[in-house]
């Protein structure tokens, strides 16, 4: 094709077919399986066995999937989540959030905020204050732990316990009484989490502060982000979370998850 005399080729003829079919492979594990194995990625791909393998080896490399020593299979890699949040944050996570941010902050009117994983911490990506006069001092921007924060624990609930192992230090530091410190205390508490669809955080992280958050998706019903609220545990009295505040967060958290493409 010729635009304003410059000739442009037709981007198909620079597709380098290794490349392609390494991207095709990666595609195989949308489909929700735990893992795969060689033989199946190499039915699936009407591909010889030894091709598969080249190409996981490399792809284990660069961390895009990971082994499971026990059962021989393959899963994905960490580095798609790290790519999916810089493509979430690149391409306007925020923007399509920021409205029902809105709306669920005028609800409310306490404390709203969206975070995401970042390098084994909570990054608060967008937030809105409350107006009342009794408030939790802004943090956005701010980079928290992930096991003592209501989001923290929906992100790594969602992950396998492969992820987690990576994502959840050795020693858990205590930041007031309330903290989880115990490894064990904190697996079972997220295996509750995943269960629920929701995580609440009591004078964990702050005394006299509590957090609510729900898990938001993407268009193949993966974790990406959490919608959370916080505010002084004076207002946070359990009849109002169940009655109010988890049911208002929930839906809002589901509608940026519709806004995203989640279709579950």
């Amino acid at each position: 094709m010729i635009m304003g005399g410059t000739i442009h080729r037709d981007k198909s003829s620079y597709i380098i077919q290794n490349v392609s079919q390494a991207l095709v492979l990666l595609e195989q594990f949308k489909g929700g399986e735990a893992e795969l194995g060689v033989s199946e990625l190499s039915r699936r791909m009407a591909l010889q066995k030894n091709n598969i393998f080249r190409m996981l080896a490399t792809l284990e490399s660069r961390n895009f999937v990971e082994q499971n020593s026990s059962t021989g299979g393959y899963r994905l890699g960490l580095k798609n989540l790290e790519l999916g949040n810089a493509t979430l944050k690149q391409t306007g996570l925020q923007t399509v959030a920021r409205p029902v941010l809105e709306s669920l902050a005028a609800q409310l009117n306490e404390n709203v905020y969206l975070a995401v994983l970042k390098e084994s911490s909570l990054l608060l990506l967008d937030e809105l204050d409350t107006t009342r006069p009794v408030r939790v001092v802004s943090s956005r921007g701010a980079w928290l732990p992930l096991h003592c924060t209501a989001a923290g624990k929906v992100l790594l609930a969602a992950m396998s316990e492969a992820e987690q192992s990576l994502h959840i230090p050795a020693v858990l530091e205590s930041y007031t009484p309330r903290t989880i410190t115990d490894p064990e205390e904190l697996w079972q508490q997220l295996q509750q989490i995943a269960a629920d669809g929701y995580a609440i955080e009591i004078e964990e992280l702050d005394s006299c502060v509590c957090s609510l958050s729900a898990p938001i998706r993407n268009s193949s019903n993966a974790v990406v982000a959490a919608l959370a609220i916080s505010g002084p545990i004076m207002r946070f009295d359990e009849k109002r979370q169940f009655d109010e505040l988890l049911p208002t967060l929930r839906q809002a958290a589901a509608d940026i998850s519709d806004r995203l493409g989640c279709c579950d």
